[in-house]
């Protein structure tokens, strides 16, 4: 691929971000006073990115069952507030000794 379009590829997608980016800066000026438009904002982020990485864990082992081992885990332990280190490294043992078990049965 020659060089000018890699450098006219990566120009278009700057300005998009940033547009993307600015928009909103220049359009709303004063706060947003709506309980509901503040509450969507707020949330989209998390829905977002939970919509970006939940097919993700279902598909990242070699058994679709650890997979859903180690989510249920991680789920357990966030809801009974436990800390990001320990739901993270709970949920990537659970996989780990479900996917030693699935090996050891099959």
């Amino acid at each position: 691929m020659p060089t000018w379009k890699i450098i006219s590829y990566i120009a278009v997608m700057a300005l998009v971000t940033y547009l993307i980016r600015m928009l909103p800066l220049t359009l709303f000026t004063k706060k947003i006073e709506n309980h509901f438009v503040r509450s969507f904002l707020f949330y989209v982020p998390y829905a977002v990115l939970g919509a970006m990485t939940f097919p993700s864990i279902l598909f990242s082992t070699d058994y679709f069952w650890s997979a859903l081992v180690g989510t249920g885990v991680a789920l357990i332990l966030a809801f009974c507030n436990r800390g990001l280190l320990t739901v993270a490294l709970s949920a990537c043992g659970a996989v780990y000794i479900t996917e030693l078990l699935l090996r050891i049965l099959q």
